[in-house]
């Protein structure tokens, strides 16, 4: 006597080598899917670990950064020059 299935070994006819890859399959699917899920979960900058940053308007319990302070942090940045600091201090304090 022979055996039964097609001989591939292990006693296992073909189809039950595609049953257990499909089985592999179904379960690596079903992990990618989680992973997925929960990297996408919190939003854009939750796979990375940063704090999501979003640009608000000033409420009522925040007020508006003055500009003359905006200025010295852009000078102390080296973002503008002390003479563009200066006209522009100047022009903002005329148009008061």
């Amino acid at each position: 006597m022979m055996g039964y299935g097609t001989g591939l070994g292990l006693g296992f006819g073909i189809g039950g080598w595609l049953m257990m890859l499909g089985g592999v399959a179904v379960v690596v699917g079903l992990v990618l899917v989680v992973a997925w899920a929960v990297g996408h979960a919190g939003g854009p900058s939750a796979a990375t670990g940063a704090p999501a940053q979003t640009l608000t308007a000033p409420s009522a319990a925040q007020p508006a950064p003055d500009p003359v302070e905006i200025l010295r942090v852009r000078l102390a940045r080296g973002e503008i020059t002390a003479d563009e600091f200066a006209a522009t201090k100047q022009a903002l304090e005329t148009g008061r």
